[in-house]
């Protein structure tokens, strides 16, 4: 049986700010379940020997999601709709795109504050924000109460539940479990990203050695 503790340790208080800085401020931050994470970590705030204090996951946490959006918008503003051609774009699917469009006609700037509670959304939202004829201060307006209402909030809400007495005495479980629901789904997209990019290299392999017309032998 693996040592917890040790595996919390190792995971830590910068490693949850850097992949929250990472779901938003990189494209490829997608593959990261943020919501989990969070209320994990609020969780793990509750035990006996915490990683960290709640109050530094309630500052920290939202800071990070904060710079992680400035991050993407300026990806967007820097290189505009190209950069929904990346690799990282293909990897996520037109679905997602189309689903922050229809965020933005629908509630307009207030997308990006709503979109922190939508998994991949969150991801494409300061990007296309960045794009688009946004203000940069309107986006960080939102961008604030957004990860303000999403970082401290979800974390609270896991440090409650670690208030219940069934929780607190099953705490070594609890952990074991919220720790696999983070990492299995994460190396669950990764492994698909990977069978799905060794597809379309073999894909365009096969492309590449058909020519487009045969000569007939004699």
């Amino acid at each position: 049986m693996f040592d917890v503790d040790t595996l919390v340790n190792s995971f830590g208080l910068f490693g949850i700010l850097a992949i929250v800085f990472m779901e938003t401020g990189l494209l490829i931050g997608f593959v990261f379940p943020g919501d989990t994470l969070l209320f994990t970590a609020g969780i793990m705030a509750h035990a006996e020997n915490p990683f960290a204090p709640l109050w530094v996951l309630l500052i920290g946490i939202p800071l990070a999601a904060i710079l992680g959006d400035q991050l993407g918008f300026l990806i967007g503003r820097r290189y505009g709709p190209r950069a929904l051609d990346s690799q990282a774009m293909q990897w996520i699917g037109p679905e997602a795109v189309e689903r922050t469009n229809h965020f933005f006609d629908r509630f307009g700037p207030a997308t990006v504050t709503l979109a922190r509670f939508v998994a991949v959304v969150r991801t494409v939202t300061p990007v296309v924000a960045g794009f688009s004829s946004m203000p940069h201060r309107t986006f960080t307006f939102y961008s604030v109460i957004g990860s303000v209402l999403w970082g401290a909030g979800i974390t609270s809400a896991g440090y409650l539940l670690g208030e219940v007495p069934v929780v607190q005495e099953y705490m070594h479980w609890v952990i074991v479990i919220g720790v696999s629901l983070v990492l299995f789904p994460m190396l669950i997209k990764v492994t698909t990203l990977i069978r799905h990019s060794r597809r379309q290299v073999g894909t365009e392999v096969r492309e590449t050695d058909t020519p487009g017309t045969r000569t007939p032998g004699r």
